[in-house]
């Protein structure tokens, strides 16, 4: 049985390796951006309350939250260990997840930090462009077009969704040095902490975890 959390700054490739860690850690990835669009596409009561806030990249206050968590921790499919993607998200939450986790018999066994410079995640999260006319989706870094602000499929216009844009991802970045940042004191005082260069290559930054993980068994 292992209890993980991935940390890391908005952009910093938690999803990512979260994924990748599926293929070969047999636990599944609870992640809190899942839970929040199950909850809001099934209308919950916890996913009404929850809208709000994301819809302006603020974090969702942490009873909201907490109970999304704790709803799905209690499935049999978490029986054997969780990877906890995107949560906690505060202390507050940190503290709420240590008392279920205890209540269950277990504790969080390692905590990946996946460390990523704020001015690389501003690039990688403001760097996203969606065209007008068929939707593709291009990263002025990762998978730019071909012809500045022309869509290579259809030759539509490309454009900047409000969610995209710099204003409202340094909002997402400021947001989380304020209040998700405070995490890594917690789980560095607990020795449980190992900070990951979020900046490497993806297969990379795999391997760091996956040694941490193992040494954490």
């Amino acid at each position: 049985m292992v209890d993980i959390i991935l940390l890391g700054g908005p952009g910093a490739g938690k999803g990512t390796q979260g994924e990748l860690m599926q293929s070969w850690l047999p636990i599944p990835r609870v992640s809190s951006g899942d839970l929040f669009r199950d909850n809001l596409a099934r209308e919950t009561e916890l996913g009404r309350k929850a809208r709000g806030y994301m819809e302006k990249g603020e974090l969702v206050p942490d009873e909201i939250t907490i109970g999304m968590v704790a709803s799905r921790i209690a499935q049999a499919d978490c029986a054997k260990g969780v990877v906890f993607d995107g949560f906690p998200r505060t202390v507050g939450q940190a503290e709420a997840l240590d008392r279920l986790l205890r209540e269950m018999g277990r504790g969080v066994d390692v905590v990946l930090n996946i460390a990523v410079d704020a001015g690389v995640l501003l690039e990688r999260l403001a760097g996203r462009w969606t065209c007008s006319r068929c939707g593709e989706i291009y990263h002025r870094l990762f998978s730019p077009e071909k012809v500045s602000g022309v869509c290579d499929k259809c030759g539509g216009e490309l454009f900047q969704r409000e969610d995209d844009n710099r204003a409202t991802q340094e909002r997402r970045i400021l947001v989380y040095q304020e209040q998700t940042a405070p995490l890594e004191a917690y789980y560095r005082s607990k020795g449980l902490l190992v900070d990951i260069d979020g900046e490497r290559p993806p297969a990379e930054v795999g391997a760091q975890i996956r040694q941490a993980v193992e040494a954490a068994l």
